[in-house]
């Protein structure tokens, strides 16, 4: 057999293109003739438009049209989602102001810098209504809304005899901020109509075939006429995950203007159209008896949503599952405000949700007089507690122990405020990390051309993790070919349809698809070869045949050699091609299936100025199979970035008196620089997984984060005594 290509770290097949400005991303696609779109948005957070004068801005010069509701086309599928996953969008179908920055216009002229001049022209009146954007003056109205993606609640045992049980208690409130996404690409769209209703779309997105869906019903045409193209998504992190109202714009002012329109949102308007993570109050009450075991976990969330949608912050799902304990209940309620609807943010719902949680486990560490690995292996699951499954598989003990061996746990003092470096605190904290191991439906096609080459197709998308990378490693070891004789392909709803690149799925999904078309391109060769009686191979069963370096040969004598290129030759030259449509691995439904980490932070603080700095961070990651080591440790490292900036930086502020963000552009929120961030180490468990899906990989885009803003916290606390328990950590919460 040929070397395996899975695993090692290979450099990234795309990196030339992207580092030499080759590669084109949505927003640089060469179009003729293509106008530009401006988005207007409103002043107000609710109300109505009372008056909206466009004169001057329909005569500036190059403006080819002002849309707004006076003039919108029409939409039939408005009010219809496909999915739980859409958000509701707002396209000038009424004169309603739903919150502060609502699109209330699309301006389009012949440039960008008309199209901007003109934007300015456009004159609006409103008519206001009382609003809010305070989270704590609604919580007393928190609700459960009436459907969700997931179960809302959980109730395992009895929470009221496990608190009563407990000889020690935690019960406490974490909140954690509303914060934006800020991929570096902005969100883009160019539309262009065709005869006979049909669109092509060149889109920043997650999922182009969840845009294609979506346009389609919105627009009330067959999905088949509507063709997404996606090459390149420089960073979507959430945020690029739906199919947002930008892209219906651009093509309504495409119907307009008889033109194909570029719409690319700005900085500022990326903090307002796009989504966001919502800000969660978690109350969180743990109970242990005298020897540390858990008698108690309730976590109870609140999060917030717009007024004309929901979206809920899932934050109490990993603590269903994470430790033994047999009373546990979760509660996930929503308060309604007037601002856009948050959306999926890089781990949504484990990363606000194990800041409360892990940080309740270290103060009961405290508590307890325990060390807080201790405390998390005396209450260690061996099996999903919540489903009462088997682990598919679970390396989280070797995560503490390789993780605390790689940082040194063994030489920290307990004591808070024992550890120093001349003026500056130390102090050490860790925490557990979790992400769910997802596998959704995935097709995939594969051809071996003439030359023995071979192209893979998958539709899917490469939203800067290395999908076109770990794609053609996972293609070459299952043809046995090298890496430069495969080319894989993706990014297009022409080619076989795949799932959101979301829920660190991608690898599992559409890799697991991609691989089992390798191999059934590989049967069919072998099955032309044994009915070929001028093949060596004639007459062999298919299991007394095997693959190495582009080429079959018998088991029994490797002598007896078909290379690929000569029986694609001799079947008439033409490629042979498989094309697979693969679902959900059978034996996952019998397993529960998740990947688990140990992060270990040391702070250094400024007793004087308040001052927070990261010194030293490792991660320990059990995550099946890693694909790329190289591409997972860069997954993994920029998530614990993430996981510093939820921690110390990130804060999306929204000015309570207009409901406008004041935070909007990268010089007012944020996040992590050079600076903030030291070495970060990273430890990787060799795990096998074989029931979890096809290629054994739990995906690493999400974990990273998770558990890091906890670890943090605690570090923070070790180090002053003081626990913070309202992210971000900033100066003003240690003076």
């Amino acid at each position: 057999m040929s070397a395996s290509n899975v695993g090692k770290g290979i450099d990234r097949i795309d990196a030339r293109l992207k580092v030499t400005g080759k590669a084109v991303f949505p927003a640089e696609t060469g179009v003729a003739n293509v106008a530009h779109a401006v988005v207007v948005t409103s002043t107000i957070a609710r109300g109505r438009i009372t008056t909206f004068d466009a004169r001057e801005a329909e005569r500036a010069p190059g403006v080819l049209s002002v849309m707004s509701h006076l003039n919108a086309p029409k939409l039939p599928g408005i009010d219809k989602k496909t999915s739980p996953n859409d958000r509701a969008h707002q396209l000038f179908q009424d004169d309603a102001v739903r919150f502060n920055d609502q699109p209330i216009a699309v301006v389009v002229a012949d440039t960008l810098e008309r199209a901007r001049h003109a934007a300015r022209l456009v004159v609006v009146r409103y008519a206001g209504s009382a609003s809010t954007v305070d989270m704590t003056a609604e919580l007393p109205r928190a609700y459960k809304p009436a459907t969700s993606r997931f179960e809302l609640d959980s109730n395992r045992g009895d929470r009221e005899a496990g608190l009563a049980a407990a000889k020690v208690r935690v019960e406490q409130t974490y909140t954690t901020p509303t914060e934006h996404h800020n991929p570096m690409e902005p969100h883009a769209a160019i539309a262009i109509w065709h005869a006979g209703d049909r669109a092509t779309l060149y889109v920043t997105t997650q999922g182009i075939f969840a845009v294609r869906d979506r346009f389609a019903l919105l627009f009330g045409i067959p999905k088949e006429n509507v063709r997404v193209i996606s090459h390149y998504v420089g960073g979507g992190f959430g945020c690029k995950g739906s199919p947002w109202s930008y892209i219906a714009m651009a093509a309504m002012a495409a119907k307009l203007t008889g033109r194909g329109v570029k719409l690319v949102l700005s900085r500022q308007q990326m903090f307002s159209l796009v989504g966001h993570r919502s800000h969660t109050v978690q109350k969180v009450a743990l109970g242990a008896d005298a020897n540390g075991k858990l008698t108690v976990i309730a976590h109870d969330v609140i999060s917030a949503t717009s007024r004309v949608d929901e979206f809920v912050e899932p934050a109490a799902l990993q603590t269903r599952k994470l430790y033994a304990c047999p009373n546990v209940s979760t509660s996930h309620r929503l308060v309604r405000l007037d601002i856009p609807t948050p959306t999926f943010t890089r781990a949504p719902g484990e990363a606000p949700g194990t800041f409360a949680l892990e940080s309740a486990m270290d103060e009961l560490a405290y508590a307890l007089g325990l060390d807080p690995i201790e405390l998390r292996l005396r209450n260690y699951a061996d099996e999903d507690p919540d489903e009462k499954k088997p682990w598919s598989s679970k390396s989280l003990r070797d995560c503490y122990r390789r993780g605390a061996e790689q940082f040194g746990w063994s030489r920290r003092t307990a004591a808070p405020r024992s550890m120093r470096d001349g003026r500056w605190l130390v102090g050490w904290g860790m925490a557990t990390a979790t992400y769910p191991a997802h596998q959704r439906a995935a097709s995939a096609i594969a051809r071996v051309r003439a030359d023995g080459s071979a192209l893979v197709q998958a539709g899917s998308q490469d939203i800067g993790t290395g999908t076109y990378t770990i794609m053609t490693q996972i293609a070459a070891d299952a043809l046995t070919l090298p890496l430069d004789q495969v080319r894989f392909e993706l990014g297009d709803t022409a080619l076989p349809e795949t799932p959101n690149s979301g829920g660190s799925s991608t690898a599992a999904s559409v890799g697991s698809a991609v691989k089992m078309a390798g191999l059934a391109v590989r049967k069919k060769l072998a099955e032309a070869a044994a009915a070929d009686p001028r093949s060596p191979l004639h007459g062999l069963a298919l299991d007394a045949i095997d693959a190495a370096d582009g080429a079959l040969f018998a088991k029994a004598d490797r002598a007896r050699r078909d290379p690929f290129a000569a029986i694609v030759a001799r079947s008439g030259g033409r490629e042979i091609v498989a094309k697979v449509d693969n679902r959900e691995k059978a034996d996952r439904k019998r397993y529960a299936t998740h990947s688990f980490g140990a992060q270990f932070a040391e702070v250094k603080v400024d007793e004087e100025l308040g001052v927070v700095r990261v010194s030293r961070f490792v991660g320990a990651f059990a995550a099946g199979t890693i694909l790329n080591a190289k591409t997972a440790a860069s997954q993994l490292q920029g998530g614990i970035i993430w996981g510093i900036g939820l921690a110390l930086h990130e804060h999306t502020w929204r000015d309570e008196r207009s409901g406008r963000i004041a935070t909007r552009d990268l010089a007012d929120y944020h996040v992590p620089v050079h600076a903030d961030v030291p070495r970060i180490e990273i430890v990787t468990v060799d795990e096998v997984d074989p029931y979890v899906n096809e290629v054994g990989a739990k995906g690493v885009g999400e974990i990273g984060i998770t558990g890091v803003g906890a670890a943090i916290a605690n570090a923070v606390y070790h180090a002053t005594g003081r626990r913070i328990r309202d992210l971000p950590i900033t100066p003003d919460k240690l003076l």
